[in-house]
């Protein structure tokens, strides 16, 4: 039997062309504008095709009202006026804007304090070396709480705690990058995204139904079961599929490993938590207890009011605005856990804490600007309501059925999220249309928003497109200085492909079953 033949690299033929597409799929994304453009641009050809439909007399037929409706011309005086009297109050009331700024907040208190990277280095190292994988990949789905600095201290913390046990930094790093970037959408714990996804597909289900609300907690039970997914899939494809790589041997150079955590006298790497790191995260769990107990005890009275209409629990106040109980949590805890070990030296060291959280998170404001102006003009001009109707109109007559339409949902958002990494972006752009659509068709916004979900984040750890894939590509270079943007791919791309196809069939089964998405969110 004739070798397949190889390059000088020594790349298979396959792997030569995956790499070919790979590169021309970075070259077509670099070419794209940064978002906060994109948004511009396309608020530009809406009022275009708002014009044009306007001229035609377009008009649409709301099936939930019978009412019927002309489109209206962003171009128009009127549309002009618009845009000039609404700006600023369509960006204060982005439900977005205040959901991120206060939870970050409260999460740069637990990220600042050294809370979060405690946490995630006593996951690591209470279990034996045999289950390090595992940990390392359901420790990646909890860092989520941490927004993006999940991958900044999970990833260093993961090549060394590999390396510790007498295994390959890289293969520390691929699982730490691959288990956040990949299972970013899923997490035992309410998280930043939940909140700032929520808020999106809130906006845009109110141009169907103007009461319609999706909470952060909308997907909660499916999330916490997605976390245990994610981490069992990941490390079954690494032990018996990365591992295996002849090139994935223990390749770590001499002092690497000092360069990305702490050392002890003798240079070796000190995952374990110093005793009064020990007795901060003690402290911090009792906080973190008194809160949660607080909150029960506010809404356990049926009299309570934070309960909803009826003494409904899942429509409280409680639960429709969580974010404060999340944001009050982490900065609580944070807090207690920094003024015990000395890293928030007075409480009066909080508010600026607080404000370098915020600072972190400007860009996404600013680009919260650009989506909220989008979606205001979306909703005035009535083109997304032309859409939606006539998608569903079309959708009906091909009777195709909704789990269908769900998985080919999956499949679009799993390519496209390959040249926009950004998944707030990419869902800013694609809910408008397809939340309405789909309402419309009796699939409720939060399954819709499930579903994206799950195409959102798989290929996110095979794309070069993410500043976080070259953080990660940084790591493995100080192991194996020769590693490109290939080797990563190479790494991160069977894992990628086994998640999406099992996260996909598991959402088939839970749609089968019928089991709720979350608190008062029924599957069908």
């Amino acid at each position: 039997m004739t070798a397949t033949a190889r390059d000088d690299t020594g790349l298979h033929p396959a792997l030569r062309r995956l790499f070919s597409a790979l590169s021309a799929v970075e070259r077509v994304g670099n070419r794209l504008p940064h978002p906060f453009w994109l948004f511009w641009i396309l608020s530009g050809v809406l009022a275009v095709t708002s014009a044009v439909l306007a001229a035609a007399n377009v008009t649409v037929t709301l099936p939930e009202s019978g009412e019927t409706l002309a489109v209206r011309s962003l171009l128009s005086m009127e549309g002009v006026a618009y845009t000039v009297d609404t700006a600023l109050d369509s960006f204060a009331a982005f439900p977005a804007l205040p959901v991120v700024v206060v939870v970050l907040m409260g999460v740069a208190v637990a990220e600042q304090s050294g809370l979060t990277a405690a946490l995630l280095r006593t996951t690591i190292v209470r279990l034996p070396a045999r289950w390090v994988t595992f940990a390392v990949a359901f420790a990646g789905t909890v860092a989520h709480v941490a927004f993006d600095a999940a991958f900044v201290v999970l990833i260093p913390v993961a090549a060394l705690a590999f390396r510790a046990v007498g295994r390959s930094p890289v293969l520390g790093v691929v699982t730490a990058y691959v288990s956040i970037a990949a299972g970013y959408n899923a997490s035992p714990l309410v998280t930043p995204s939940d909140a700032i996804l929520a808020s999106i597909t809130t906006s845009a289900a109110r141009m169907v139904d103007p009461a319609a609300v999706v909470t952060p907690l909308a997907s909660w039970y499916w999330n916490a079961a997605s976390s245990l997914l994610v981490a069992v899939v990941v490390t079954v494809t690494v032990e018996f599929v990365v591992r295996r790589r002849a090139d994935l041997g223990h390749t770590g150079e001499p002092g690497t490993a000092a360069e990305a955590g702490t050392t002890d006298a003798d240079g070796d790497t000190d995952l374990a938590l110093a005793p009064i790191e020990r007795r901060a995260l003690r402290r911090a769990g009792l906080a973190a207890l008194l809160v949660v107990a607080a909150a029960v005890a506010a809404v356990a009275p049926a009299s309570s009011p934070l309960r909803g209409e009826g003494g409904s629990l899942v429509q409280s106040g409680l639960l429709l605005n969580v974010a404060v109980v999340v944001a009050l949590l982490f900065a609580l805890t944070g807090a207690v856990y920094g003024r015990t070990t000395g890293s928030v030296p007075t409480t009066g060291a909080v508010p600026g804490i607080m404000a370098d959280g915020v600072r972190v998170i400007a860009p996404i404001i600013v680009l919260f600007f650009a989506i909220s102006q989008f979606l205001a003009f979306f909703s005035w001009t009535r083109v997304g309501s032309v859409v939606a109707v006539g998608g569903a109109e079309l959708l009906q007559g091909l009777d195709t059925p909704p789990l269908v339409l769900m998985l080919v949902l999956i499949a679009v958002v799993s390519v496209v999220n390959v040249l926009i990494s950004s998944g707030s972006a990419m869902w800013s752009l694609i809910a408008p249309i397809v939340v309405p659509m789909l309402m419309y068709l009796d699939i409720s916004p939060a399954v819709v928003q499930t579903v994206y979900r799950i195409g959102d984040s798989c290929t996110n750890a095979v794309t070069p497109m993410s500043a976080y894939f070259v953080l990660a590509l940084g790591y493995v270079q100080r192991y194996r200085r020769d590693a490109g943007i290939g080797t990563l791919v190479s790494y991160t791309l069977p894992i990628a492909l086994v998640l999406l196809v099992a996260w996909t069939a598991m959402f088939v089964l839970w749609y089968a079953v019928g089991l709720p998405l979350g608190p008062g969110t029924p599957v069908q």
